[in-house]
């Protein structure tokens, strides 16, 4: 027998990652208590796709119980809420040096009522330390509720399984 810990656990018991408190659901089974740090763009024109990078820093000699039960490598993951009208990025609109840079990655939106939110993993921590996330920015000529002014993108990120 195996056990198994993915986000879809939480995208079942949540339909928003992103509690009232602000907090991250992903904080009811991991342990909520290390940095991790974001980065993305300044300013990003219509229509267009853009990095998000998550950096999950750990110390690479710590191990999880792992499915088996044996000791190994830790696994991250994450979960990026952006603003409305941002979405995951068409895979025909990425550059080589971008689908290179999401090898072993598979990002996809947290549910369909929220095309906005993108979670990945577990991944092998050891080769993701940094996530990368395809974004495609709204275009206002297409949706008039699109307005470009200065936005808050959420962050939640974890190392290891859930206990």
């Amino acid at each position: 027998m195996q056990a198994q810990a993915f986000p879809v656990f939480a995208q079942q018991a949540y339909e928003n990652p992103r509690e009232a408190t602000g907090r991250i659901v992903c904080a009811n089974c991991h342990l909520a208590q290390k940095p991790v740090e974001i980065e993305v763009p300044q300013a990003v024109l219509p229509d267009t796709v853009f990095e998000a990078v998550v950096d999950v820093p750990y110390d690479l000699s710590v191990q999880q119980v792992t499915g088996n039960g044996t000791k190994g490598p830790l696994n991250v993951g994450a979960v990026v809420i952006l603003p409305e009208g941002f979405t995951l990025a068409p895979k025909d609109r990425l550059s080589s040096e971008l689908k290179e840079k999401l090898k072993g990655l598979i990002i996809t939106p947290y549910n369909e009522a929220n095309p906005n939110i993108l979670v990945v993993g577990p991944v092998p921590g050891k080769d993701h330390q940094k996530l990368v996330f395809p974004i495609l920015s709204p275009n206002p000529a297409e949706n008039k509720n699109v307005h470009f002014i200065k936005y808050p993108v959420y962050v939640g990120a974890n190392r290891g399984r859930g206990q």
